[in-house]
C-alpha cells in the first residue's frame, strides 16, 4: 500500500517527529510505498537512501523560526505551498490503496494538506500526539497559572483566558488559526479514524471528536536493546529528560533538588534552561544530547523524575528508563503514569505539589532496597511486552488495512447500486 506520512519536520526534535520518521522507516523496510511529506526537512537525513521511502518537502521554516512573522502568520493558518504540493503528490497515487497519516501539521504545514487530502477522497488517520485537535495551544493547559485547564475549547470563556506564554496577542492568533482549522481544515470533523497513544489522552479527548469517530488504540515505540538492568541501588543522583519548559514542570524537580540537596542532572534544553543554571547552582544541566550520551546519564540515575503539570501525550522516557530498569517518579495527573505501577515500579506524586514530590524523592533517596526492587520489577514489565517499532508497524498495518478494506467495500456497494439502476 501506499503511506503518506504527513509531519512538520524531516528531523526528530521531540516525540512525536521521532515516532513519525521512525514508522516511516519501519513501513518502507515492511514493503509498503512511503511518502514522508514534511516542510522543515533536514540538512542531513538518517532516511537518505531508505527503499520505497520517498522524501517530499516544501523547503519552508518552522513558523517560531522565521523572521518575516507576517509570512510565518500567515503559513501557520493556511499554508498554500503546502496545499499545492500535497496536491501534486496525491495525483500521482490510488486513493484505494493510500492512506494519508498525519503527526504534526501546526508549526510549519498547517490544515491546508490535510484538507487537500480529505477534499481528495483519500483516508486519513491522525495520531494523537497532544491536544491540538480540540485546544488553540494543544496542551488544555493554563500557563499563566501553571494548571490543567478545563474550560471548553473555543468557548467565550476559554477565548477571553490568556493562557498562552508569550501574550494574549498570541492567543487571539492561535484562536483564529485554530477556528480556519476547524472550519476550512476539517479537523477533526472530516477525520473518522484517530490513533490514540495513552488511555488518559483517549479519555480527554474522546468527547470533542466527531461522532462515529474511532479510536485506535497503538502505543508508540522507543529504541531500546536489551541488557542487563541498571542496578540503580549504586546510583545517588536522579535524572530528567526533555523539553525545559514551564508545564513539563522542571522548576518543580529543581526547588525540591534544593531543598533535599539531591543531585540532579536535567537532560535537555528550552526556555527555562538560564533559569536553571542560574538559580539552581547545585543542578546539571547537559542541553540536548545524542541517544547514546542521554542513555549513558540515564544509566548512572537513581530514579528518572517526570514532573509534568499538564497531561501529555505518553511519556516515552519513562519507558525507556524502565527498559534499563530504572524505576520512575511521575505526575498522577499525565499520561506517564500508565507507565508506572505506584509503589510497585515507582511511586506517582500529587499533581503540581511539591511537598509530595520531595517526600517521593526523599524514598528513593533514602531506601536503597526499595529503589532497586522498583528498578528491577520495571525491567521486568517493560520486557515481558516491550513497546518495539516492530510491534508499532505491524499495529500500524492492522488499521491501515481496515481502513482501506472499509474504503473497497464501499466502493463495491456504490459500483452495485449503480449496475442495478442500470
Amino acid at each position: 500500500m501506499n503511506v503518506v506520512v504527513v509531519n512538520d519536520f524531516g528531523f526528530v526534535n521531540g516525540g512525536a517527529s521521532k515516532v513519525a520518521l521512525g514508522s516511516a522507516h519501519g513501513l518502507a523496510d515492511a514493503g509498503h510505498r512511503v511518502f514522508l511529506f514534511t516542510a522543515v526537512e533536514a540538512g542531513h537525513s538518517d532516511l537518505n537512501g531508505v527503499s520505497g521511502l520517498h522524501q517530499i518537502s516544501t523547503g519552508q521554516r518552522d513558523i517560531l523560526a522565521d523572521p518575516n512573522r507576517a509570512r510565518a502568520a500567515v503559513q501557520g493558518c493556511w499554508n498554500i505551498p503546502g496545499r499545492r504540493l500535497m496536491g501534486q503528490l496525491l495525483l500521482s497515487l490510488d486513493r484505494s490503496d493510500t492512506v494519508v497519516h498525519v503527526h504534526l501539521w501546526t508549526k510549519a504545514l498547517s490544515s491546508s494538506v490535510v484538507q487537500c487530502a480529505l477534499s481528495r477522497g483519500f483516508r486519513v488517520v491522525l495520531t494523537l500526539h497532544d491536544f491540538l485537535t480540540v485546544c488553540p495551544t494543544g496542551t488544555l493547559f493554563d500557563q499563566r497559572r501553571q494548571q490543567i485547564c478545563h474550560l471548553r475549547p473555543l468557548s467565550g470563556a476559554c477565548v477571553l483566558s490568556n493562557c498562552d506564554p508569550r501574550n494574549y496577542g498570541h492567543k487571539l492568533w492561535r484562536v483564529g488559526r485554530h477556528a480556519i482549522q476547524t472550519i476550512a481544515g476539517r479537523i477533526p470533523s472530516g477525520i473518522r479514524d484517530f490513533i490514540s497513544v495513552s488511555e488518559l489522552s483517549e479519555r480527554v479527548l474522546a468527547p470533542a471528536l466527531p461522532s462515529g469517530a474511532r479510536i485506535h488504540r497503538v502505543n508508540n515505540y522507543i529504541d531500546a536493546v536489551q541488557v542487563a538492568p541498571v542496578d540503580v541501588g549504586e546510583n545517588q543522583t536522579f535524572a530528567y529528560s526533555g523539553r525545559l519548559v514551564a508545564e513539563k514542570g522542571p522548576l518543580l524537580l529543581a526547588e525540591c533538588a534544593q531543598r533535599l540537596n539531591l543531585g540532579t542532572v536535567f537532560i535537555g534544553s528550552g526556555d527555562l534552561r538560564t533559569k536553571l543554571e542560574s538559580d539552581f547552582p547545585q543542578v546539571a544541566v547537559t542541553g540536548w544530547l545524542s541517544p547514546q550520551e542521554a542513555s549513558s546519564v540515564l544509566r548512572s540515575a537513581r530514579a528518572l523524575v517526570f514532573p509534568s503539570l499538564w497531561y501529555e501525550g505518553q511519556g516515552l522516557v519513562v519507558a525507556e528508563a524502565a527498559a534499563m530498569g530504572i524505576p520512575s517518579i511521575v505526575s498522577d495527573a499525565c499520561a506517564a503514569r500508565e507507565w508506572v505501577a505506584d509503589g510497585v515500579t515507582g511511586l506517582w506524586f500529587r499533581n503540581s505539589n511539591s511537598d509530595d514530590l520531595c517526600d517521593k524523592l526523599a524514598i528513593l533517596r533514602d531506601r536503597t532496597e526499595v529503589a532497586r526492587n522498583m528498578g528491577h520489577e520495571a525491567y521486568r514489565r517493560y520486557w515481558r511486552q516491550p513497546a518495539t517499532l516492530q510491534r508499532h508497524i505491524r499495529d500500524l498495518e492492522s488499521v491501515y488495512k481496515l481502513m482501506l478494506s472499509e474504503s473497497a467495500d464501499m466502493t463495491t456497494s456504490l459500483r452495485s447500486v449503480g449496475a442495478t439502476a442500470k
